[in-house]
């Protein structure tokens, strides 16, 4: 009785090791046929020139724009007052009392489009020599064409093309010539309502931000009043925290009126 107990156990013994080295046999044919594809997967991945130029611009573009927009959209204003740290461009200003301001970018839009373009277009340049040179490392004969930066403000989103044109040639040709990168940021309707604001700083001296956040819920609009009669008005989209705020001097009144 005690042999057939230690017999079944050397049976049940053998029989776990045959299942373990059927296993590793099994794990060890599908390493060997599927490991090249997932290399030449990743492979793929990384030689990806349109990849290679979102990974290379992506961080500079929201860098330039978030920056922008925290200075009432100017990278280095000209003309622009002091709050916690940024210089925050009037986009209505008057040095006079009594008086309404003018307008100092009448086409905000368009010159943060410039802003953003001025920017980032040394960069793409180094991207795509980077890029070039990635290739050349690899073996490959690369043709490089430069072309124009194109930058858009579109609703919720930000759309930056790069009209180069690459053509890489190994044992074939291959062409490369609609990059782009693409943000989700809702700068075009925060300018929109900055616009507007304006509009009303020009006309009558003030805005309320109150009306804005009941025609736009999400949106949160802040008007700081400063010790001079500038106003600082402070636009935040309340999903994405992204923000957009500018100054403005309009019908201001001495001190102790």
């Amino acid at each position: 009785m005690g042999d057939n107990l230690n017999f079944r156990g050397k049976q049940g013994q053998v029989t776990i090791f045959i299942i373990l080295a059927i296993v590793i046999v099994v794990l060890g044919l599908l390493i060997y046929f599927f490991l090249p594809q997932l290399k030449s997967t990743v492979g793929l991945e990384t030689k990806d020139p349109y990849s290679f130029m979102r990974s290379c611009m992506e961080d500079k573009i929201e860098n330039v724009v978030e920056n922008l927009s925290l200075q009432g959209g100017s990278v280095n204003p000209s003309n622009s007052y002091l709050y916690q740290g940024y210089d925050i461009e009037y986009s209505c200003y008057t040095n006079e009392y009594y008086k309404l301001c003018s307008v100092q970018q009448p086409f905000l839009r368009k010159h943060v489009t410039s802003e953003i373009k001025n920017s980032i277009e040394e960069d793409v340049s180094s991207c795509f020599e980077a890029l070039k040179q990635d290739y050349q490392n690899k073996g490959y004969q690369v043709n490089l064409k430069s072309g124009e930066v194109v930058v858009e403000l579109l609703p919720k989103r930000i759309v930056t093309d790069f009209e180069y044109e690459l053509t890489l040639t190994k044992d074939s040709s291959e062409k490369y010539d609609k990059f782009n990168v693409i943000l989700n940021n809702n700068l075009y309707e925060l300018i929109a309502v900055a616009s507007s604001i304006t509009e009303w700083e020009t006309a009558l001296g003030e805005a309320e931000p109150l009306k804005y956040m009941m025609l736009y819920p999400d949106l949160k609009v802040e008007k700081i009043k400063r010790s001079d009669e500038t106003k600082i008005y402070i636009l935040t989209d309340k999903n994405t925290e992204k923000k957009f705020q500018f100054a403005s001097r309009s019908l201001a009144f001495p001190p102790g009126y």
